[in-house]
């Protein structure tokens, strides 16, 4: 069981409680020749104050409205569905593109995907790998920590040696079809030239646009490496961005821009078992409070 409050901020108003002791009227200085002229000091004045305080502090706390829970859930958000396409074909097995001598491309593409997914609160993200072929990895999921646990469990050369880019394009289609996002976007990553699939770039891409899915597309490496002018025609047909990363601060400030192109609302929560409990500190108010008021009335 978990507590908190509904509106935290009134909790603030706490902070003028010292008011309470410090900001009193002063009273006046009178002089008189006797001390048995002066007034016994009652009990209930020296409490007075403490009553003030209770009652203010707790009257601020049923305003703040706590509540016990038993879990917080992620509640229905309509953000960005977005399909990272990721080539896994052998060639992602080259070491050196990062700053880690030991980490392969595709070992580096894991880790800053990860990342990257990490920062999409709002959305729904799914992950398609392809070689040889393509396949859906991680249906799309607003399970981010689930989507980044399917990423690790993929390898190079899981979907073969090859690279096929339509087929990428059109298993992210398909990927993409149950969701009810208003903006849906494949991000796809290659280090290579399309040469394998049963499905050609141009048909795909042609498949994508009628689906309104926008493509945005990174290639690794130096631009002789993999088909540059096929990438920028898919981006560009779809309306989307291509991009060029040829070390990992390149590919981090690419994935960054693309961060930065797709704005997504923070996904809201609903609590399970939710029960009020103001009642409780708002009753002990009233209760002191009238006892206040009821003592003062017998010492007037």
């Amino acid at each position: 069981m978990h507590f908190t409050f509904e509106y935290p901020a009134v909790l603030l108003l706490l902070l003028l409680t010292p008011c309470f002791y410090f900001c009193r009227k002063k009273g006046k200085t009178i002089f008189l020749p006797k001390l048995s002229w002066l007034p016994k000091k009652s009990r209930f004045l020296q409490k007075e104050l403490l009553f003030r305080i209770a009652i203010f502090s707790f009257g601020v706390i049923a305003l703040a409205i706590p509540f016990s829970y038993s879990a917080k859930a992620p509640a229905h958000r309509e953000g960005v569905a977005i399909v990272l396409a990721l080539d896994t074909s052998g060639s992602m097995r080259e070491m050196g593109f990062g700053k880690r001598e030991d980490e392969t491309k595709f070992e580096l593409l894991q880790r800053l995907v990860k990342a990257f997914i990490q920062k999409r609160s709002g959305d729904n993200i799914g992950i398609v790998a392809f070689g040889t072929f393509a396949f859906t990895a991680s249906p799309v999921s607003y399970d981010l920590e689930a989507v980044s646990k399917l990423l690790e469990m993929l390898e190079v050369e899981i979907a073969g040696k090859n690279t096929a880019i339509g087929d990428a394009i059109r298993q992210s289609i398909l990927t993409l079809q149950k969701s009810k996002a208003k903006e849906r976007v494949v991000i796809l990553v290659t280090d290579g030239k399309n040469n394998s699939g049963k499905v050609s770039p141009k048909e795909a891409v042609k498949q994508a646009k009628e689906a309104g899915i926008k493509i945005f597309t990174i290639g690794l490496g130096k631009k002789n490496t993999y088909d540059a002018a096929l990438l920028e025609r898919i981006a560009k047909e779809s309306g989307g961005e291509s991009f060029g990363a040829v070390s990992e601060e390149d590919l981090q400030k690419v994935y960054a821009k693309i961060d930065t192109l797709l704005p997504s609302p923070l996904r809201s929560g609903y609590y399970l078992n939710k029960k009020s409990l103001y009642t409780f500190p708002l009753l002990f108010a009233v209760l002191l409070l009238f006892w206040y008021l009821y003592q003062r009335g017998e010492k007037l």
